[in-house]
């Protein structure tokens, strides 16, 4: 499991099921997914593991390793520790210390491992009985190789420094800093540069980097849901509209007087959430692919992977809006552009370790905003499969006073003009839902201050709207508001609790 489910849910892992019984179980069920390559992949990617840089790849004994951090286990947890360790970014399996006793349960921990496993025996008898089995074998008195029993993300690597160093953890340090160690170590062991400033874009548009692009993207987005709120707020409808309906807007007022207020807070809504989503794509840009981290791009691809092709809608709805059209011709080949140019070299900052406690709170908030954007991506799911079939849910009829055979009756085209706008802000929020829970997931590091300062502004574009909206055209249902209040809560809640760790002071300068 990922430290923001370790740390929040493991006293209550161990009160249900006892402190050494839950860490056993959370160690088998890693192991039981990392030993398919599937799930080793899934863990990998989902807990945001990327490949360690070249400069931390050496040798142990002898032995190539893609990473000198690994971590050292006593036979008993051998078999598991092969398997579920390699997706959490080790580089080495330590096993000791192994008498000839133990040699059977070494075999077993051996048979298809994708890491070096080495050995560190306590008599001749074991080191030959493993010897055709294993990768080598350690020594108590080998230099080189260092066990750390201290949580120190610090010390571990500045003792990866030393280019012949390998750090192997105890057990013990997993269990008090979470799975999420060996990544933190290896980023800090990172060498990295300045970030890129705005000098270094130049003006010939086929040199200017990933970042640039994205962020063009991000003021676009954020420009495009002013641009729809004004119009929501002034004409409401386009000539577009108009002409696709047969119908002007005291027309529309005429044949239910709160349809157009029903419209208004459709739009006025959509509107929010496509700024949300230029906030989320602004701060990736800026602060995740410009300062080169390898999450950042992944966020920004999948979620436009999920709002752009929302286009494609009207094949559902029937009506096609120009002014949308638009948009996605003018914005999707600079997104194009943001994931295909190269990302920049590692340029980030980290600031140094904090208070652990503080680390815990932090990763209590980082849990409530997964759990938040996975409860937006849910609720934009089902709006679109509402805006694409039954488009009216209970408590809008009922805020209309009408049913759908009523306003299908005075205009034809009425009803799916009004699933255009839902089964749209459906697919923005779905596309907002991803950024927010993957940015949560993946980019919540002290000192990344960028970070909270996005989710706030993306939170405030998305609900402020739609609360004021509600109230205005008294629109007040409470089973229809309450995801809102209760993502507000949530959202709210999680930023607190981690904010005096993502506005801690980074490094003054980057690491060489």
């Amino acid at each position: 499991m990922p430290d923001w489910t370790y740390q929040p849910l493991r006293g209550l892992a161990a009160a249900v099921l006892g402190r050494r019984r839950s860490q056993r179980t959370a160690l088998r069920l890693l192991a039981s997914i990392g030993s398919r390559p599937t799930g080793a992949r899934l863990i990998a990617r989902g807990f945001g593991h990327r490949h360690p840089p070249e400069r931390l790849a050496g040798e142990v004994v002898g032995v190539p390793v893609t990473v000198r951090l690994g971590i050292s286990v006593p036979p008993s947890l051998a078999r598991e520790a092969v398997r579920a360790m390699p997706p959490l970014g080790v580089g080495v399996v330590e096993v000791a210390p192994v008498s000839a006793a133990d040699a059977e349960t070494v075999r077993e921990a051996a048979a298809n491992r994708s890491i070096p496993l080495v050995v560190r025996a306590c008599d001749p008898e074991a080191e030959a009985a493993l010897k055709p089995h294993v990768d080598g074998f350690t020594s108590s008195d080998n230099p080189h190789v260092v066990h750390v029993a201290d949580p120190s993300v610090t010390a571990a690597a500045a003792a990866l420094e030393e280019p012949g160093t390998v750090v192997l953890a105890r057990p013990g340090v997993l269990v008090a800093a979470g799975p999420g160690w060996f990544q933190r170590v290896t980023e800090a062991a990172t060498p990295t540069a300045p970030a890129p400033v705005l000098r270094d874009v130049g003006r010939d548009p086929r040199r200017w980097p990933a970042w640039w692009w994205a962020l063009l993207v991000g003021l676009g987005m954020t420009g495009a849901g002013l641009g729809a709120a004004a119009i929501t707020l002034g004409p409401v409808l386009l000539w577009y509209d108009r002409d696709y309906l047969g119908m002007t807007l005291h027309e529309l007022h005429a044949a239910n007087h709160h349809l157009v207020h029903f419209l208004q807070h459709d739009r006025i809504t959509m509107a929010g959430t496509m700024v949300a989503i230029g906030a989320l794509y602004t701060g990736l840009a800026v602060g995740g692919i410009r300062r080169g981290w390898p999450w950042a791009r992944e966020v920004y691809l999948l979620s436009g992977a999920i709002g752009f092709p929302t286009l494609f809608y009207f094949l559902a709805t029937g009506f096609v809006e120009p002014l949308h059209t638009a948009t996605t011709i003018v914005l999707f080949p600079m997104f194009v552009a943001a994931v295909r140019r190269t990302p920049h070299a590692p340029r980030w900052r980290l600031a140094p370790e904090g208070p652990e406690p503080e680390r815990r709170r932090a990763l209590a908030g980082q849990l409530l905003l997964i759990v938040t954007g996975a409860g937006l991506f849910v609720g934009g799911a089902v709006i679109s499969v509402v805006g694409l079939t039954g488009v009216f849910v209970p408590t809008d009829l009922a805020f209309l006073g009408t049913s759908t055979q009523t306003l299908e009756t005075v205009n034809p085209r009425l009803v799916a003009f009004v699933a255009h706008d839902r089964a749209g802000f459906g697919g923005a929020l779905m596309a907002a839902a991803v950024a927010i829970m993957l940015l949560s997931a993946w980019g919540w590091r002290r000192g990344e201050a960028w970070v909270f300062w996005t989710l706030a502004a993306a939170a405030a574009a998305g609900f402020l709207p739609a609360v004021v909206v509600h109230g205005a055209i008294h629109y007040t249902d409470f089973i229809h508001l309450a995801p809102v209040y209760f993502g507000i809560v949530m959202t709210g809640t999680g930023l607190l609790l981690a904010r005096p760790y993502l506005f801690a002071k980074a490094s003054a300068r980057p690491k060489d």
